[in-house]
């Protein structure tokens, strides 16, 4: 685990914002499902191995618990329990989440994310919806080089059973956790880790180069006969929807899977072209997850983005400081001006401005030098102050003026430009 100081929290908290904004243009109504689940809950998302991967526990009334490992479990839970929830509904969700996970750069054991859903009737306008929402949120986040790289599972699946020649979904699910460690691990590795199990070399060649496969929908098919591919019609129309939402950043790769055996359809993931952080987020289709709550009629897609590891590309990209407001400083000259430096203090924030003060009885000297990232510093001096008037000081370029007290209280926000 992991302690937040307050510059990563001002971050996390600048990406949260903008979620929301975003959110709120799409329609997407909040929810924070409960951070602690059944664990038999959490099991019918991924089974019993994943025990391996997360927090679980016995609470005093002897339950096996967990803490929730994502959103997506929780609000499926919640939906389908919902009966008459009207549908289509959109759901969003922001918070903490607690994976038992070897910690490394972009990859904790508590981490935040960001979270939406849309269940009801499968069509290809509700994946469509979510990749639009993924696209503009990253766009609105200011970073570049973003691709979101679609694909579908059963296309995938169709090709590697007429490769095996077989139906068997064990050993398809098997041959699908080796498409999704194509990014994780060299081929030789695979190739050598799935001899073992008793693969054919040959066969898995030709399944993981298939799974290199990316590009423009016209590249894919100079690329390869998709003719025979089942869904490639599904992928052509999601490619088309997206196409005419003016969502430029796609492409279609063929080795993106998903590693969750639940998704059933589409899947997509997010990445900046030019780091290796890996999948900044990603999601898909999972109908079959409101099926195992007991839901039959109900389709469900989503997608999810981990924020820590967002920051971390911001930061690389350095546009972390994207429109995070400056505060404004109130200085005093010497300790007779500072009860009323305190009162104007707390009257600027009484209307909204983000205000810092010394509270030490500092000299004028080192106020300043602690008002050095704020936006303006207005300084209480005796004289000025004697005559109802203030120093207002730019802080980015260090011109002053003088204000009177009542103008700088009745209009503040427009004169410090916030």
């Amino acid at each position: 685990m992991k302690d937040f100081e307050q510059d990563e929290l001002e971050k996390i908290e600048l990406v949260r914002k903008k979620f929301l904004e975003i959110s709120e243009f799409f329609g997407f109504k909040r929810i924070e499902p409960s951070p602690i689940e059944l664990l038999s809950t959490l099991e019918a998302k991924s089974g019993s191995t994943i025990r391996d991967e997360i927090y679980y526990f016995k609470d005093k009334g002897e339950r096996d618990v967990a803490l929730r490992f994502d959103f997506t479990v929780g609000l499926t839970r919640y939906v389908v329990s919902q009966k008459s929830l009207k549908l289509p509904a959109k759901i969003s969700s922001f918070g903490g989440v607690w994976r038992y996970d070897e910690p490394q750069k972009g990859r904790y054991r508590f981490f935040h994310q960001w979270n939406i859903e849309i269940y009801g009737k499968p069509s290809i306008e509700s994946e469509a919806e979510v990749i639009e929402f993924t696209s503009r949120l990253f766009d609105v986040l200011g970073l570049k080089h973003i691709i979101v790289d679609i694909n579908h599972r059963s296309l995938v699946e169709s090709y590697i059973k007429s490769v095996l020649g077989t139906e068997d979904k064990a050993k398809i699910s098997d041959i699908l956790r080796a498409v999704d460690k194509v990014s994780k691990k060299s081929k030789n590795e695979i190739l050598s880790e799935y001899q073992k199990k008793g693969y054919s070399k040959e066969k898995l060649e030709k399944i993981l180069e298939f799974s290199k496969i990316k590009g423009s929908l016209n590249e894919v098919e100079k690329k390869f006969d998709v003719s025979k591919l089942e869904s490639w019609s599904d992928l052509k129309n999601l490619w088309d929807s997206l196409q005419n939402r003016d969502v430029k950043n796609i492409r279609i790769n063929f080795g993106i899977v998903r590693g969750l055996d639940y998704y059933s359809g589409m899947v997509f993931e997010v990445f900046d072209e030019k780091s290796d952080l890996g999948a900044l987020a990603g999601g898909g289709r999972y109908d079959s997850l409101a099926k195992a709550f007991g839901r039959e009629d109900l389709g469900a897609t989503g997608v999810a983005g981990g924020v820590e590891r967002i920051i971390l590309t911001m930061e690389e990209q350095k546009v972390t400081k994207l429109e995070q407001s400056k505060s404004v400083s109130v200085l005093y000259v010497n300790d007779e001006m500072q009860k009323h430096a305190t009162s104007l203090a707390s009257k600027l924030r009484q209307k909204g401005i983000p205000v810092e003060i010394d509270l030490s009885g500092r000299s004028l000297k080192k106020q300043m030098e602690s008002a050095s990232e704020s936006k303006f510093a207005v300084i209480v001096a005796p004289k000025e102050f004697s005559s109802k008037s203030l120093i207002l000081r730019n802080m980015e370029d260090g011109k002053e003026k003088h204000i009177p007290v009542d103008e700088l209280l009745k209009n503040p926000k427009s004169i410090l430009n916030l």
